[in-house]
């Protein structure tokens, strides 16, 4: 099954906060029970994310769970982690 754009946003801005982070899937995986080929089909928005999920990715990554949702009407979202709060922010250059 082909991912939608909005699946594809909100993968790509787990992906993106997760890199800024420096994790990596592997780490982010266990942390949440399942393999890393399972997680990274998470990233590129093969796998349906449960809300489950997605609050367990965004308590590790130290994000609030509504900010990896976020996308505009292209589908792209610049996503900035402010380091000062820990939480993900929009629009920040």
């Amino acid at each position: 099954m082909k991912p939608t754009t909005k699946a594809k946003t909100v993968a790509s801005n787990i992906r993106r906060v997760r890199e800024y982070r420096n994790y990596t899937q592997d780490y982010v995986a266990r942390k949440i029970g399942i393999s890393q080929n399972a997680y990274s089909k998470l990233e590129l928005g093969f796998h349906k994310l449960s809300l489950e999920r997605l609050f367990q990715i965004a308590d590790i990554l130290g994000v609030e769970s509504a900010s990896l949702l976020h996308h505009d009407n292209g589908g792209i979202v610049k996503l900035a982690v402010d380091s000062t709060v820990n939480h993900a922010v929009h629009s920040l250059p």
